[in-house]
C-alpha cells in the first residue's frame, strides 16, 4: 500500500502528528506496516483501547459461569450493595434517590451502570470524584480501596437507564481481578497476551524496553508543541510508580501496533487467531452485537458527546457500526457489524469483518480538555479520518 505509506505526511509536516505507528491486516496477511518519526515496535500508552482487551477477558470468565450476564454485582462488589442515584445530575451530593435495581455485569460492560467520569460529571459530582477516587489511570489507592472509594459517590443515572461513559471497566477489571485472586496484569497476561503472543502489552513497561517508549507530545494554550510527562487521568510518563496496585482496566495498558493487531483479528477471525480460540464465535457475536435502544443511542454521552446517535451502537465493550452510512471513522467504519473504540492519547482501532480488514493507528498527541474535551486534538482525528478512508479504498 504505497498510497498509506504517504498519505500521513501532510500531517507529520504539520506537525498535528508527531510519532505514528500503524498496520493494516487484510484477508489473512499484513498489508501494510508503517512507522513515521519513531521505530516499529514503538511503545505507547493505549489508553480506553484498553477497555475492549478488558472486556474480552470478561467474556472469557463469564464462558466458564463465573458470572451471568444479568448477575448483580455485589456477590464480587458487596461496597456496592445499595447503591444511590443523583436526583438532578448537576445537584447536591446528598439529593439522591435509591438505585431501581441492582449493578449487573452487563452494566458494566455496557457503560449502563451509572458511573462516569470525574472531567465529564456535571456539579458538585465532578469535584467528589476528585477528592475520593484521585486520578483514572494512575493511582495510588489500593483495588480494595478504590473500590470502597468508588462506593461512596452517587451513580449519575438508574442501572441499565443509557450509556454514560466512565469508571464501569475499572470496576470491571478489579473484580475480574477478585474472581480470579490474582491481579488484573496477570489476568489478562494469562486469558489475552500469552495465548496470543502480545509480548509487549501490560500496564507496566520492563526496564529493558523503556527506551521503546514514544514521547508524548501535546500543545500549551497558546498552540505550541510541548512534550509532556503526564496525561489524561493522571497517567503517568514514562513509568507508571513502582508502588502502585491500582490497575485501570479502562485505560492503563501500553502496548505496540503489532500487538494490538493481533488482538483486533480476533473479531476476524471468529474469536480465534492463527489456530488460538480466544472466545467461542457465539460469545463474540454476542460481543459485537448493539445492545443500545434506539433511545439509548440517542441519549448516551462520552462526555457529552452524542456519539451514538448516528452510525454506531455499542456492545459488550465496543462500538458497532449499525448504520455504515452514518459511521466515522475515527470510532470505527466499515460494513455493519464493523468494530472499534479509540483511545484518548490518540490511538485508534478497528475490525471489519465484511471485508476481513483491521487496523490499527498508534500516537501520543493531547491537547489540554480546555481546547478538545475527549483530550484528542482535531488533527489527530484527521489523520486517523485520511488514514481510515485511504486503506479502505486500496
Amino acid at each position: 500500500m504505497t498510497e498509506l505509506s504517504d498519505v500521513l505526511q501532510p500531517f507529520l509536516a504539520s506537525g498535528a502528528v508527531v510519532e505514528v505507528v500503524t498496520r493494516v491486516w487484510r484477508r489473512g496477511r499484513l498489508v501494510h506496516a508503517g512507522a513515521h518519526g519513531c521505530d516499529q515496535d514503538a511503545l505507547f500508552r493505549i489508553a480506553s483501547m484498553t477497555k475492549p482487551i478488558t472486556s474480552v477477558a470478561a467474556l472469557q470468565l463469564l464462558e466458564e459461569g463465573r458470572f451471568a450476564l444479568d448477575e448483580p454485582i455485589t456477590r464480587w462488589a458487596p461496597e456496592l450493595a445499595d447503591p444511590r442515584v443523583l436526583r438532578d445530575p448537576d445537584g447536591p451530593l446528598e439529593d439522591t434517590v435509591p438505585a431501581a435495581r441492582p449493578i449487573t455485569f452487563l452494566d458494566l460492560l455496557t457503560h449502563r451502570a451509572g458511573f462516569t467520569y470525574g472531567p465529564f460529571s456535571r456539579g458538585p459530582l465532578a469535584a467528589a470524584h476528585e477528592q475520593l477516587l484521585g486520578p483514572d489511570i494512575d493511582n495510588a489507592h489500593d483495588p480494595d480501596a478504590w473500590i470502597a472509594a468508588l462506593a461512596q459517590l452517587p451513580l449519575v443515572d438508574q442501572p441499565g437507564a443509557t450509556l454514560h461513559y466512565g469508571h464501569s471497566t475499572d470496576l470491571l477489571g478489579l473484580l475480574l481481578a477478585r474472581m480470579e485472586d490474582r491481579s488484573l496484569g496477570e489476568v489478562l497476561a494469562r486469558r489475552v497476551f500469552e495465548p496470543l503472543g502480545m509480548v509487549d502489552t501490560g500496564f507496566d513497561v520492563p526496564a529493558d524496553r523503556r527506551h521503546r517508549r514514544a514521547a508524548l507530545h501535546g500543545w500549551d494554550d497558546d498552540g505550541n508543541r510541548v512534550l509532556r510527562t503526564t496525561g489524561p487521568g493522571g497517567s503517568t510518563l514514562p513509568e507508571r510508580p513502582a508502588s502502585y496496585t491500582f490497575e485501570s482496566g479502562g485505560q492503563g495498558l501500553w502496548s505496540t501496533a503489532d500487538d494490538y493487531l493481533r488482538f483486533a483479528r480476533i473479531f476476524l477471525g471468529g474469536g480465534s487467531v492463527d489456530g488460538v480460540r480466544v472466545l467461542a464465535p457465539e460469545t463474540l457475536e454476542r460481543m459485537t452485537r448493539n445492545v443500545l435502544t434506539d433511545a439509548q443511542r440517542g441519549s448516551a454521552e462520552v462526555g457529552r458527546m452524542p456519539l451514538f446517535a448516528f452510525g454506531h451502537g455499542f456492545g459488550l465493550g465496543v462500538a458497532v457500526v449499525v448504520e455504515p452510512d452514518h459511521a466515522f471513522p475515527t470510532i470505527c467504519a466499515g460494513g455493519a457489524g464493523t468494530v472499534g473504540w479509540p483511545g484518548g492519547f490518540g490511538g485508534w482501532w478497528q475490525a471489519d469483518p465484511t471485508t476481513d480488514t483491521a487496523m490499527v493507528f498508534l500516537t501520543h498527541n493531547l491537547v489540554e480538555p480546555v481546547q478538545a474535551e475527549c483530550g484528542i486534538g482535531l488533527g489527530v482525528h484527521e489523520a486517523i479520518a485520511t488514514f481510515h478512508a485511504t486503506a479502505q479504498s486500496t
